[in-house]
C-alpha cells in the first residue's frame, strides 16, 4: 500500500467512509477531485495536498474521540488503513520505569499492544464448524504435561511487562458469535477478486440515503452493487429456474419484490438470465436475501476485504506468453544503503602459548595422567543432586578402553569391523553427559570418527528419516550408547533395536563398563599432533529440513579451542556450569572440548532438570562458585519466572555468562530482564556475554569479559522497514516497529570477517547494509560430508569488492547469520538465513514475526509459546504461514479474536501480511529434539494436508498482489477485415459437416413413412414377431420383451383409452420406470393424436426433492393427463407427497396397468410433418428447466442419422445403459429400433446400484458389438468393479465383442474417466479403441457419434478415424484462444474430440460477441444445422420469442442465409490428417464447455470442470468438489472422504492450488460430506443446486472458512 509511508493515521482519518462520500456536497467532491489531479501531476506537495484536503473535509468527518488532535496529524504513527477506532484509549506515554529507561524487556509488547489499540477491531466473518470437529481432541498426540516440551527458545519470547490490553472488547466481556456475524462493517468494500466496473446492467448504485436503519447499514456499501450486479453472459436459455425447487418459481414475483426499497435494491442477474430469486419470497437488501445466516457472512466477507496492497509501481513480466503476472518492483521511495563499502574485520592474532597441547587427545593425555583426581564432568540428576564426578583420571583410563574394545574386539567374519577413519554414530541421552565423554574420547584416541546424534524416541521422530540419510551417507555402521538408553530403544518382534524409518542398519554397542575391556600392558593409542583429518562430525538441519554433516579437522578443533580459551580467558581448573546440549554447538564446544583442553571442572544441567527446577544452574552457580555459565536466553528466561522463592543465592562469582543464542532478537530483552532482577543478587552487568556462532563456523563473535578493557557493550534500535529492505537506520524507540538488538562482541581472535551480499555473487555490503557474515579462520567447519557442491557454496565463498577484485586469497564460510559491524567494531546479528522469508522483494525474520506473535494479548494463548513461523511458495512469491499451539481451554471465539489480532499486528509491525494462520491442538506439533518445534517437519505437514488445525484463517486477498491484471476485453474487429484477415492468414473458416443424407444409397424401407408411429405399424404387419426390445433386471434375468406386433398392440390399448376422453394436441405426461411401458404408452399418445412428455418418476425414498420436478415438468409442459403405473400413482397422491407438492392440484392420473383391450378405429394421421411429436424436458447442469419441441419431421431425420452413422439394421443387437426421459437416451431407448428394426437391449442404470456388473455382463452375454452409456454408468462400473476383474472373468465376462462403447453426454469428454474405464477393462478384452463420446445438447440431442470401425466399412478397412486428443493451454483458453501445446507442458489440457458429426448435421464455430464466423482452431460458440434440430423451447411463460434466436439465428457476415441453432457450448473445430471414408480430411469437433456454466473472474472466462480437476488432485482426502461464484466470490465445494479431523487440512490446500493453477483467489472453502454434490441423471454436477443450497445453509458443511 502506497499510502503506507508515514502518513498512515492521517490518510486514515482523512479517507472518508463510502457512506461520507456519498453525503458530501458536489461541489466538494469535485475540489477534491481537482486536489488529486494536482497532486498526481506534481503541481502540489503530498504535505500541501493533505492540508488542503483536511480542511475541505472538516466539516464532514467526525472528531476522533479520545485521540488528542495534535496527534491525529502526528506524521510518526503508523497504521494501517483501518484504523482508530472512535473510543479508543489514547495511548499513555510510557510508565516511566524504575530501573534505567534503556533496558526495556517490555517494549515489544508495548508495540503490539499500541499497534492494536490503533486498529479498528475488524470484525471478519467467523468460519462455521460443526460440533464434532470442535471437540476434536488430540488423545494421540497428547504427552503428559511434564513430558511436553515447551519452545526452545520460548521463555525468553513471554514478555514481562504488561500493559493492560487495549482491545475494545474489554469493555463488555465477549460478544456472542452472533454478535460477529450480524454486525455490517462500513468499510471499503472492493474485493480485490473483484473487477468490478460501476456500470453494470444488473446493478443500479445507490444514491441517496434514508434513514431506514438496516438500510443504513448497507448503503456504506456502495461498491456491493457494482459487486453483486454480476456481468451477464450471453443468455443462452431462460426456460424457469427449478433450483428453488419452490412451489411456483415464478420470475415475475421477484421483479415486484419489495417495491418500496426499489432504490436501495440492487437486482441481480445472474447467469442464467433470471433475476436471482426463484424463491420469490425473499426481500433482497443489496441483492443478499435477508434471513440467509450464509449470505450475511459472504456479505461481511465482501466488506472487510481491503483494497489489495498493490506495490507502488508495477512493471510485469512475460510468463512464457502474455500471461501478465505482476512482479514486484522496487519501490523508489525504498531506503538504499548508503555508506562506503566495508573493510574486513580482523579479530587480535591468536596468542602463543608455550606449553599449548599439541592436540587435544593429547590434553586428556596430560590431564589424566599429571592430575588423575582433578574433576572433569558433574552430572546430576532431576532432583539437582550430583550423581557422578568423573575425573580427568577416569576420563582418561575409561577412553582408553573403549578405544581398545572398538578397535579389537568387534569383528565380522574375522576381519575388525571398525578401521581408523570410520564413522561412529554417538546415541546418549541428555542427561548421560558422563557416558557421551567417555565415548567422544574414545573415538578420538581409537582414530574413529564421532557422529553424535539425538536419542529416537519412536519410529516416527519428527527429522528421523533424515538422520538416518545422514548415519547412511557417512556410512556408520555402529552406534555407541548406554545400557538404560539402549532398553529403551522401540524394539523389533527380535528384541533387537528396531530399524528406524531411512536408517541404515547399525549395530548397537553399550559402552557401559561390563562391555569394554581392559587393555594389555603394551597397548597405547596413538596420540598425534593435530592434522587435517576429520575429528567429528556435527549434525545440522536446514531450512527445507534435510539433514547435513559438518566435519571438523583436528586442527580446527584445536585452533577453535585455542580461540576460546583466549576470547574467554579460561585458566586452567576454572569451574563451569553448562546448561546447554553438550552434543553440539557451544555445549559441547565448551563443555566438552575447551573444557578438556584446560583441564576445567564442567557442572552439566540436564535439560530435564531445568524443566524441574528452571534456577538449578544458578542455584549450582553459587554452590560450586562457578566462574563461567553457558546458556541461552530461553534458561535466563525461566529462572525468572522461578526466582521468587529463592533469596539466599550469589551469582558475585561469575565473570562471564555467556549467552549463546546472544544472536536472537529476543536475547537483549531477556539479558535485560534477568540483570535486572539479579544484580541485587551479586551479578554484575558487564558479565553477561552474548556471542553468536554457526554450527559451519563455529564462534563466530563474542564479547569479552570485562578484565579484557573492551568497548562497552552496544545497542541497536533499528527500523524494520529498513531492515526488510537489508538497510540499517537507526530509530527513536517511540516509533511501533523497530528492532532492539544488542552486539554479540567482537570477531573471534585469529579471524578475518566480512559481511557479504546475500544472493548471488558475494559482493561485499555497505557499512549501513545488512549482509551475510563470513568468516575466514583456521577454526572453521571444513565440508559438508558427501556435499561437494553444497561445500563450494558455503565453505568456500570467495568475497568480492564492489569491482570484482577478491579481497583475500583465503577462502572464507559462510555462517548464515544476517548482520553487520557496527561502531568500535562490535557485531551486530539480525537475522538467520534459516528464518529468513522473502516476501515481495522484502526480507522478514521468522524470529521476530514469532516475537510479534507472542505480544499479543491474551498472552498466554500460544500453549508454552509453541509456534512455528515459515513461509510456503506460492505463485512466485514468498506466503508467511503462522502456526500455533492453542491453549487446551481455548473457546471458538478466543482463537477466533487472537487470529485477528496478531494478523492486525503483524501488519502494523512488520508491513507484510500472513497468508495463514492455522491452530492446532496442545501437543501435536511435531516437536525437535530439545523442546521447540521442528519448523521443516511443520512446514512439511502443512504442505502436505497432515496438520490438522482446529482454527485456519487464510487472507490470500491481503496478501497475493501479484496476480495478472485483470483483462480488459478488447474493442472487437470490424467483419469486413475479419474476413480478409481469414483469408490473408489462410485460415478456413471453421465449418464442418456430417455425409450428406441425400447422397447416402440405402435401401432404407422406413425412408417411405413421414411418421414414426407409421413404422411401428409397417413393422407390426410386415415382421410382427421380430424382436425389438428386451429389458433386463438387475439380476441380469429378461423382465419383459416387446415383438413389433406386440408393442403396436399395447400401443393401440392406450390410445383407445386416450381416445374418448382427450382433443388431439392434448399433452400428456408419461411418468413411467425405464421399460416397456414407457414406450408403448409414448406409441399410444402418438396414435391418439397427443403429444407425450416423458417424467422421469419421484424417488420413494428422497419424495421432497425429487417430487416437486415432476410437479413443474407437468406444470410448464401443460400436461392435461398423467399415465403412469398403479404403484406411482400411489406414490403421487400419498400423504408423503402432500409434504413435498400440493396434490390436489395434479391433472387427471390415469394408471395404464389393466387397460382393456381394444383397438382403435382409425389412427390419428397428423396434418403435416412439422406438426409437435413429444416434448423433451430437462433439467441443465445450470437448474434450469428446458423443455424443446420436437417434431414429426424431426424426429424422423434424427432416427436416420443415428440409423445411417451406426449402421443399424433388423439383424444387429445394441445394449443401451441410459435413462430414457430426455435428449439421445430418449430417442436411442423409444425411437430407434421401432425405426431401423434393430433390437435394442436395454438396461436401467438404476439397477446398476444393487448390481455394478448388470451393463457389462449383459453386453458379454449377447455378444453386442454396438453400446451406448452415461458417465455415471462408466463410474459405476470403473469405482464398483476395478479390483473385481479377475472374479468377471471367471464368470466368463468377455468385452472384445465391443466394437463400440458411446457415452452419451451434453459436456465436456471425461478424458481421465474414459481412460481409466478402457485401462480396467482391458485385461476383460474391451479393444482400447472402443470408448469413444458422443455430444448433443437442448436445441439439438445428437450432433456427434464416434463409430470406430463398424459394419461393411470395416471389411473394406475403411473405418471412421479414431477420435484424437489435442492438449491445449488452460490460460489461453481463459482469454478465449485456443493455443495448441505439447502433451506434459504446464497449464496444459487434454482434449478429446467429441465423436464424429452425424450425417445431415452441418457445424460451424461463431464468436459469441459480434456472432461471426471464426477460423480453425478458434474458441467460440458451436452453432448447429440440421434437419433434426428441435424448432423450440416449450416453456410456460411464452418467452419463447425471447430466446427464438437459439434456435433460428443467421450469421451477422460470411453466409448469412444458413439458418443455425445456438448450442450455447463453446468449441472449436480442427482439421485433422486424418482422412474419412470417402477420402475427405476429417474435421474434429472440440467442445470445452456449457457458456452458461462459465465463470466470469477478473475479466476471464473460467470452466469450472477445470479449477475441480485442480482442486481434486490438492488432498488425497478429497472426493468430489464443485466450484461457483457467488458476488464475485469464488465458493469452492469439496467433499471430504476421510476423518473430519481432515477438513481444515484443505483449506490452504485449495486456496494452494486455485492460486497457482488458475491465478484466483478462492473467496469461500466449504467442506462438506461425501455425496452432498448434487448430480443429475447424466451423471453431470449441479453446480448451481448447491449453490442455492449453500446460500440458505442447508448443506450442513463439516467447515466453512471464510478467506480474507
Amino acid at each position: 500500500m502506497a499510502e503506507r509511508t508515514s502518513t498512515g493515521l492521517l490518510t486514515m482519518m482523512l479517507e472518508p467512509t463510502p457512506a461520507v462520500a456519498m453525503t458530501l456536497p458536489a461541489e466538494v467532491r469535485e475540489k477534491l477531485a481537482e486536489l488529486e489531479l494536482e497532486l498526481s501531476e506534481g503541481d502540489i506537495t503530498q504535505k500541501g495536498y493533505e492540508k488542503k484536503r483536511s480542511k475541505l473535509l472538516a466539516p464532514y468527518i467526525p472528531q476522533i474521540q479520545g485521540v488528542d488532535p495534535s496527534l491525529q496529524i502526528d506524521n510518526r504513527i503508523q497504521v494501517s488503513s483501518q484504523a482508530v477506532l472512535p473510543g479508543s484509549k489514547q495511548i499513555k506515554s510510557r510508565a516511566a520505569n524504575t530501573r534505567d529507561e534503556r533496558f526495556r524487556s517490555d517494549l515489544h509488547t508495548e508495540a503490539v499492544q499500541a499497534a492494536l489499540a490503533k486498529y479498528k477491531e475488524r470484525k471478519m466473518p467467523m468460519p462455521s464448524k460443526r460440533r464434532s470437529v470442535l471437540v476434536q481432541s488430540s488423545v494421540e498426540a497428547c504427552t503428559p504435561p511434564d513430558t511436553s516440551s515447551a519452545s526452545e527458545d520460548e521463555g525468553s519470547l513471554r514478555r514481562q511487562g504488561r500493559l493492560a490490553t487495549s482491545t475494545p472488547y474489554q469493555g463488555h466481556g465477549h460478544p456472542a458469535v452472533e454478535h460477529w456475524f450480524n454486525r455490517v462493517i462500513q468499510g471499503s468494500s472492493t474485493s480485490s477478486s473483484a473487477s468490478s466496473t460501476s456500470s453494470h446492467p444488473g446493478g443500479r448504485s445507490i444514491t441517496n440515503t434514508t434513514s431506514h436503519p438496516a438500510l443504513n447499514a448497507n448503503a456504506a456499501a456502495t461498491a456491493l452493487a457494482d459487486l453483486m450486479a454480476q456481468t451477464q453472459l450471453d443468455n443462452h436459455s431462460a426456460p424457469p429456474d427449478v433450483t428453488g425447487l419452490s412451489e411456483r418459481p415464478q420470475v415475475a414475483s421477484v421483479r415486484g419484490v419489495s417495491r418500496s426499497y426499489n432504490h436501495h435494491t440492487s437486482v441481480m442477474e445472474t447467469a442464467d438470465g433470471c433475476e436471482w430469486g426463484g424463491e420469490g419470497s425473499l426481500p433482497l437488501i443489496d441483492g443478499v436475501p435477508v434471513n440467509s445466516r450464509v449470505s450475511n457472512k459472504i456479505q461481511q466477507l465482501l466488506n472487510t476485504l481491503k483494497r489489495p496492497k498493490r506495490p507502488p509501481l508495477r512493471e510485469f513480466f512475460v510468463d512464457d506468453f502474455e500471461e501478465l503476472l505482476d512482479v514486484q518492483q522496487p519501490d523508489p521511495n525504498q531506503p538504499k544503503p548508503e555508506g562506503q563499502q566495508m573493510s574486513p574485520l580482523e579479530g587480535e592474532p591468536l596468542g602463543v602459548v608455550t606449553n599449548w597441547p599439541p592436540s587435544l587427545p593429547a590434553a586428556l593425555q596430560r590431564w589424566g595422567t599429571t592430575h588423575p583426581k582433578s574433576p572433569c564432568l558433574t552430572a546430576l540428576d532431576n532432583a539437582g543432586k550430583p550423581i557422578y564426578t568423573l575425573t580427568y583420571g577416569k576420563l582418561w583410563t575409561r577412553s582408553q578402553k573403549l578405544a581398545y574394545t572398538l578397535l579389537n574386539k568387534l569383528s565380522s567374519r574375522n576381519e575388525p569391523l571398525l578401521m581408523p577413519g570410520d564413522r561412529v554414530a554417538l546415541v546418549f541421552p541428555n542427561n548421560d553427559p558422563v557416558m557421551f565423554m567417555v565415548a567422544f574420547y574414545g573415538c578420538l584416541l581409537a582414530e574413529l570418527v564421532p557422529v553424535p546424534i539425538e536419542v529416537p524416541l519412536t519410529r516416527k521422530d519428527a527429522g528421523s528419516q533424515q538422520i538416518g540419510f545422514l548415519l547412511g551417507s557417512c556410512g556408520v555402521t555402529l552406534a555407541l550408547t548406554t545400557d538404560a538408553c539402549q532398553k529403551g530403544l522401540p524394539k523389533a518382534q527380535t528384541g533387537e533395536v528396531a530399524t528406524f524409518k531411512g536408517w541404515p542398519r547399525l549395530l548397537w554397542f553399550v559402552t557401559d563398563g561390563k562391555h569394554v575391556v581392559k587393555p594389555p600392558k603394551d597397548w597405547h593409542p596413538l596420540i598425534r599432533e593435530a592434522s587435517n583429518e576429520i575429528a567429528y562430525i556435527e549434525y545440522k538441519t536446514s531450512k527445507e529440513g534435510s539433514t547435513m554433516g559438518i566435519t571438523v579437522s583436528h586442527s580446527a578443533m584445536l585452533a577453535h579451542c585455542h580461540a576460546l580459551t583466549q576470547a574467554c580467558c579460561y585458566t586452567e581448573a576454572e569451574t563451569i556450569t553448562n546448561v546447554l546440549d553438550f552434543k553440539r554447538e557451544a555445549g559441547l564446544w565448551h563443555g566438552v572440548l575447551t573444557g578438556v583442553m584446560n583441564r576445567m571442572h564442567v557442572i552439566s544441567i540436564p535439560y530435564s532438570l531445568m524443566k524441574v527446577n528452571p534456577l538449578s544452574w544458578i542455584q549450582k552457580v553459587h554452590m560450586y562458585k562457578a566462574r563461567v555459565a553457558v546458556v541461552k536466553s530461553r534458561d535466563m528466561h525461566w529462572s525468572l519466572l522461578a526466582q521468587k522463592d529463592q533469596r539466599d543465592i550469589s551469582l558475585s562469582s561469575l565473570r562471564m555468562l555467556i549467552v549463546a543464542d546472544g544472536a536472537n532478537p529476543w536475547s537483549i530483552s531477556s539479558c535485560d530482564a534477568f540483570l535486572n532482577v539479579f544484580q541485587a543478587r551479586g551479578l554484575r552487568p558487564e558479565v553477561i556475554c552474548p556471542c553468536a556462532s554457526s554450527s559451519e563456523a563455529m564462534t563466530v563473535a563474542i564479547r569479552r569479559p570485562p578484565e579484557m578493557g573492551v568497548p562497552p557493550p552496544g545497542k541497536a534500535v533499528l527500523s524494520m522497514g529498513g531492515l526488510s529492505h537489508s538497510v540499517i537506520r537507526v530509530d527513536t524507540e517511540e516509533k511501533l516497529s523497530v528492532l532492539t538488538v544488542q552486539d554479540v562482541g567482537q570477531v573471534m581472535p585469529g579471524a578475518l570477517v566480512c559481511v557479504v551480499r546475500v544472493e548471488g555473487t558475494p559482493y561485499l555490503c555497505q557499512t549501513d547494509e545488512v549482509g551475510e557474515i563470513c568468516v575466514s579462520s583456521g577454526s572453521t567447519g571444513l565440508a559438508y560430508y558427501g556435499l561437494p557442491g553444497m561445500t563450494k557454496n558455503i565453505f568456500e565463498t570467495i568475497p568480492v569488492t564492489a569491482s570484482g577484485v577478491p579481497i583475500s586469497d583465503r577462502p572464507f564460510t559462510r555462517t548464515s547469520l544476517l548482520g553487520f559491524v557496527g561502531p568500535d567494531s562490535l557485531v551486530f546479528v539480525v537475522g538467520k538465513m534459516d528464518g529468513l522469508m522473502v516476501v515481495s522483494g522484502r526480507r522478514h525474520n521468522a524470529d521476530d514475526v514469532v516475537a510479534t506473535a507472542l505480544a499479543v494479548e491474551p498472552m498466554k494463548f500460544v500453549y508454552r509459546g509453541r509456534i512455528a513461523v515459515f513461509s510456503v511458495s506460492v505463485l512466485h512469491d514468498e506466503r508467511i504461514v503462522v502456526v500455533a499451539e492453542q491453549r487446551p481451554d481455548a473457546s471458538e471465539e478466543d482463537s477466533f479474536q487472537w487470529m485477528s489480532r496478531v494478523l492486525q499486528a503483524i501488519d502494523s509491525i512488520h508491513q507484510v501480511g500472513v497468508y495463514c494462520l492455522a491452530l492446532v491442538p496442545a501437543n501435536t506439533l511435531p516437536k525437535a529434539p530439545l523442546g521447540g518445534i521442528h519448523i521443516s517437519e511443520t512446514k512439511q505437514r502443512f504442505l502436505e494436508g497432515a496438520l490438522h488445525p482446529c482454527n485456519v484463517l487464510m487472507c490470500p486477498h491481503t496478501c497475493v498482489t501479484n496476480l495478472p491484471k485483470p483483462r480488459q476485453k478488447q474493442p472487437e474487429v470490424g467483419p469486413a477485415s475479419m474476413i480478409v484477415g481469414n483469408l490473408v492468414a489462410g485460415k478456413r473458416i471453421a465449418q464442418a459437416s456430417g455425409r450428406d443424407v441425400g447422397q447416402l444409397e440405402d435401401n432404407d424401407q422406413a425412408r417411405k413413412f413421414l411418421y414414426i408411429q407409421d413404422v411401428l405399424q409397417w413393422r407390426a404387419q410386415a415382421t410382427p414377431d421380430h424382436p425389438l426390445f428386451l429389458v433386463l433386471n438387475a439380476k441380469g434375468t429378461v423382465a419383459s420383451t416387446a415383438s413389433c406386433l406386440q408393442l403396436h398392440k399395447r400401443a393401440e390399448r392406450v390410445a383407445s383409452a386416450l381416445m374418448g376422453r382427450l382433443n388431439t394436441g392434448d399433452h400428456v405426461a408419461l411418468v413411467y420406470p425405464p421399460g416397456v411401458d414407457l414406450i408403448a404408452t409414448f406409441y399410444g399418445c402418438l396414435y391418439a393424436g397427443c403429444v407425450p412428455v416423458t417424467v422421469r418418476p419421484p424417488h420413494p425414498q428422497n419424495l421432497a426433492t425429487t417430487l416437486p420436478t415432476v410437479k413443474m415438468i407437468v406444470e410448464v409442459s401443460k400436461s392435461v393427463y398423467i399415465l403412469t403405473t398403479q404403484a406411482i400413482m400411489k406414490l403421487l397422491k400419498s400423504k408423503e407427497a402432500a409434504a413435498a407438492v400440493d396434490v390436489k392440484s395434479w391433472p387427471t392420473v390415469l394408471d395404464t396397468d389393466d387397460l382393456p383391450r381394444k383397438k382403435i378405429s382409425q389412427m390419428y394421421k397428423p396434418p403435416t410433418p412439422e406438426m409437435l411429436a413429444y416434448l423433451d424436458f430437462s433439467v441443465s447442469t445450470t437448474g434450469i428447466l428446458a423443455g424443446v419441441k420436437m417434431s414429426h419431421a424431426a424426429t424422423s431425420a434424427l432416427c436416420r442419422s443415428i440409423k445411417l452413422q451406426c449402421e443399424l439394421y433388423p439383424s444387429r443387437q445394441i445394449a443401451i445403459c441410459l435413462d430414457p426421459y430426455c435428449g439421445l437416451g430418449f430417442a436411442l431407448w423409444c425411437l430407434c429400433s421401432v425405426y431401423s428394426g434393430h433390437q435394442s437391449i436395454l438396461v436401467p442404470p438404476l439397477e446398476l446400484e444393487t448390481n455394478a456388473s448388470l451393463w457389462l455382463a449383459a453386453v458379454s452375454q449377447y455378444k453386442v458389438r454396438v453400446t451406448f452409456c452415461s458417465y455415471s454408468v462408466m463410474e459405476m462400473c470403473t469405482k464398483g468393479l476395478g479390483s473385481q476383474t479377475e472374479a468377471l472373468r471367471l464368470r466368463n465376462v468377455n468385452l472384445s465383442c465391443v466394437r463400440t462403447c458411446m457415452v452419451v453426454a451434453e459436456e465436456r469428454p471425461r478424458i481421465s474417466l474414459t481412460q481409466s474405464f478402457s485401462k480396467i477393462f482391458k485385461d476383460l478384452g474391451l479393444s482400447p479403441r472402443a470408448v469413444s463420446t458422443t455430444f448433443g445438447c437442448r436445441v439439438n440431442v445428437a450432433i456427434c457419434l464416434q463409430p470406430n470401425r463398424l459394419g461393411k466399412l470395416a471389411e473394406q478397412g475403411t473405418a471412421g478415424p479414431d477420435p484424437t486428443t489435442v492438449y491445449v493451454d488452460m490460460r489461453a483458453l481463459r482469454h478465449d484462444r485456443v493455443r495448441l501445446v505439447e502433451r506434459g507442458s504446464p497449464h496444459s489440457l487434454p482434449l478429446m474430440e467429441s465423436g464424429k458429426i452425424l450425417p445431415g448435421v452441418k457445424v460451424i464455430i461463431a464468436n459469441t460477441e459480434t456472432k461471426g464466423p471464426l477460423g480453425d482452431s478458434h474458441l467460440g460458440e458451436i452453432w448447429v444445422s440440421s434437419p433434426h434440430n428441435a424448432t423450440g423451447y416449450y416453456t410456460v411463460y411464452g418467452e419463447e420469442a425471447l430466446h427464438a434466436d437459439h434456435f433460428n439465428t443467421k450469421l451477422s457476415f460470411g453466409d448469412t442465409q444458413t439458418v443455425w441453432a445456438r448450442t450455447g457450448y463453446l468449441g472449436f473445430l480442427r482439421r485433422t490428417e486424418l482422412t474419412d471414408a470417402s477420402g475427405e480430411r476429417h474435421d474434429a469437433l472440440y467442445v470445452v464447455g456449457s457458456l452458461d456454466e462459465t465463470l466470469e473472474l477478473r475479466g476471464m472466462r473460467y470452466h469450472p470442470i477445470d479449477i475441480e480437476t485442480s482442486v481434486i488432485r490438492s488432498h488425497k482426502s478429497i472426493a468430489e468438489c464443485a466450484v461457483f461464484t457467488w458476488t464475485n466470490l469464488l465458493v469452492v465445494v469439496v467433499e471430504l472422504e476421510g476423518s473430519e479431523q481432515e477438513a481444515l487440512d484443505l483449506v490452504a490446500l485449495v486456496t494452494n492450488v486455485v492460486l497457482e493453477e488458475h491465478y484466483l483467489i478462492v473467496g469461500v472453502v466449504v467442506v462438506v460430506d461425501p455425496g452432498v454434490i448434487p448430480i443429475n441423471s447424466r451423471g453431470e454436477k449441479q453446480r448451481m443446486h448447491l449453490r442455492d443450497g449453500f446460500l440458505a445453509d442447508q448443506l450442513d458443511p463439516i467447515y466453512v472458512a471464510y478467506n480474507m
